[in-house]
C-alpha cells in the first residue's frame, strides 16, 4: 500500500516535471515578446525624440532663413538716400513707386561729384514730405542688378514712375540738387505750378531759366496752350508757372496776358510775341533758354548736349589771355545770328577737367599752345574747322553759314577719338 502511494507520488512528480517542461518555452516566448514590446517602445521613443529634435533644428534654421530673407529685403538709408540691392530692389519699388536710382561705381569721379547733390535733393524732398525717394546701387557689389538694367556707364541714373520697371526712364537732367528736385516734381506732378504770390514767383525765377504764364482766365485757350507746351518741352530743368494774381502782374510789370521767360543771364527776360500755340511756345523757349555763349562745365553739360541741337560751335582759349574779352565779344556777336539754331560754347583751357580733356585733346586734337581756336562739332562726332582761324565775328558767321549750306569738308583725326562727349560715359566692364 505504501509502495502504491509512493508510485503515485512519483507519477505526479513526473507529470509536474513534464508540465513544467511544457510551460518553459511559453514563458521564454512571453519573455521574448515582452522584450520586443520594450524594444519597440524604446524605438518609438527614439523616433519621437529624433522628430522633435529635427523639428527644433528646422525651426531654428527656418528662423535663420527668415532672418536672412528679412535682412536681404531690409532697406537702409544713408543721408536720406535708400541703399538698394538685388534683395530689396523690388520691395523699394513697391514701397516708393516714384523712385530715382543712381547706379554708381565707388571709384568713378563723376559719381563722387554727383553724390552730395543727390543727397541734398533727397533731403529736400523728404523735408517737404514728398513721396518721391532717391536711391543708389553700388554696381561693384550688385553686378547682377546693374546688368539687369543695362548699366554701361557711370553714373547711370534711372527714374521709375509708379513702381513700374517697364516704364523706367533714364535721367539726363541737371546734376545739381535743385535741378534734380525740379525734374522729379515735374515728372510726378503737374507740368505747371500755380503761383499764388510774389514770393513763390521769385523763388521760381531764381533758377537759371523759368517760364511764367500770366493769364487772368486759367481756362482760356491761350492758358491751355501754355500748359500743353509745358508738358511737351524737352528740357525738364525749366520750371513753368502760371498766375492770375494782380500782385504778380504789377511786380513784373505785365499789363496784359502774356508769357515771360526769366533767366539769370544776358537780357534777363524775354516776352513771347506772336500767336500763342504749342509749337510757337516751344520754339520760343528753345531759342531763349540758352545764353548767347555758354561756358562749358560739368554742371551744365547736359543742358548743352542734351537738347535737340545737332551741332555746336566751340571757342577754346584761356580766360586769362590778354585778348580774351575782345575775342569773346566777337564770338558773342557771331552767336546772335544763330541763337536757337546752333549753340555757341566757350571752353577755358585753364580748367582742364576730364571732360575738358576729352573734348579739347581727344576730339579736337588741340594742344593748349594751339589755342585760341574755333571748332564745330556735330552730334555724330564729326569735326569742322574754319578756313580762316582768325577769331572775328565775320569769320565765324561765314564758317557757320558754309556749314549750314553743306559746303564744308569735315576734318578727320588720324587717332581714335572718345566714343561720347557725354561726361558720364565711363564704360561698364
Amino acid at each position: 500500500m505504501a509502495r502504491e502511494e509512493v508510485k503515485k507520488e512519483m507519477r505526479r512528480e513526473q507529470e509536474t516535471r513534464e508540465e513544467m517542461k511544457k510551460e518553459m518555452p511559453r514563458e521564454e516566448k512571453m519573455a521574448r515578446e515582452g522584450t520586443g514590446i520594450a524594444l519597440s517602445a524604446l524605438s518609438a521613443l527614439v523616433t519621437t525624440l529624433t522628430v522633435v529634435l529635427l523639428c527644433t533644428l528646422l525651426a531654428a534654421g527656418g528662423m535663420l532663413l527668415l532672418t536672412s530673407v528679412y535682412q536681404s529685403t531690409l532697406i537702409t538709408e544713408e543721408g536720406d538716400v535708400l541703399v538698394l540691392t538685388k534683395g530689396n530692389f523690388d520691395e523699394a519699388l513697391k514701397s516708393h513707386p516714384d523712385l530715382l536710382v543712381e547706379f554708381y561705381a565707388p571709384w568713378c569721379g563723376h559719381c563722387k561729384e554727383l553724390a552730395p547733390e543727390f543727397s541734398e535733393a533727397a533731403r529736400t524732398l523728404k523735408a517737404e514730405g514728398s513721396d518721391i525717394r532717391l536711391g543708389t546701387v553700388d554696381v561693384t557689389a550688385e553686378t547682377e542688378l546693374a546688368r539687369e538694367y543695362g548699366v554701361r556707364r557711370f553714373p547711370t541714373v534711372v527714374f521709375f514712375k509708379g513702381g513700374e520697371k517697364e516704364s523706367r526712364k533714364e535721367y539726363f537732367g541737371a546734376t545739381r540738387a535743385h535741378g534734380i528736385v525740379a525734374w522729379l516734381k515735374k515728372r510726378t506732378g503737374p507740368a505747371v505750378a500755380t503761383l499764388a504770390d510774389v514770393e513763390q514767383a521769385e523763388t521760381m525765377i531764381a533758377d537759371d531759366v523759368a517760364v511764367i504764364g500770366f493769364f487772368k482766365d486759367a481756362e482760356s485757350e491761350d492758358a491751355k496752350a501754355f500748359v500743353r507746351a509745358a508738358e511737351a518741352v524737352d528740357d525738364d530743368d525749366i520750371p513753368f508757372g502760371m498766375t492770375s494774381d494782380d500782385a504778380l502782374y504789377s511786380k513784373f510789370e505785365v499789363s496784359v496776358d502774356s508769357v515771360v521767360l526769366f533767366k539769370t543771364f544776358d537780357e534777363r527776360r524775354n516776352t513771347f510775341d506772336g500767336e500763342l500755340t504749342v509749337d510757337n511756345l516751344l520754339a520760343f523757349v528753345k531759342a531763349k533758354q540758352l545764353p548767347l555763349v555758354t561756358e562749358f562745365s560739368r554742371q551744365n553739360v547736359t543742358k548743352i548736349f542734351g537738347g535737340e541741337f545737332k551741332s555746336h560751335v566751340f571757342m577754346i582759349m584761356s580766360k586769362t589771355a590778354t585778348d580774351f574779352e575782345d575775342k569773346m565779344e566777337q564770338f558773342k556777336k557771331a552767336a546772335e545770328g544763330f541763337k536757337g539754331k546752333i549753340p555757341f560754347v566757350f571752353m577755358d583751357t585753364d580748367v582742364m577737367t576730364n571732360d575738358h580733356e576729352i573734348i579739347i585733346k581727344k576730339i579736337f586734337g588741340l594742344k593748349k599752345e594751339q589755342c585760341p581756336a574755333v571748332r564745330l562739332l556735330t552730334h555724330d562726332m564729326t569735326e569742322y574747322r574754319p578756313e580762316n582761324e582768325a577769331i572775328t565775328a565775320d569769320n565765324i558767321v561765314q564758317f557757320c553759314m558754309l556749314f549750314a549750306e553743306g559746303k564744308l569738308e569735315p576734318h578727320l583725326l588720324s587717332e581714335d577719338v572718345h566714343p561720347s562727349i557725354h561726361p558720364s560715359s565711363t564704360a561698364y566692364p
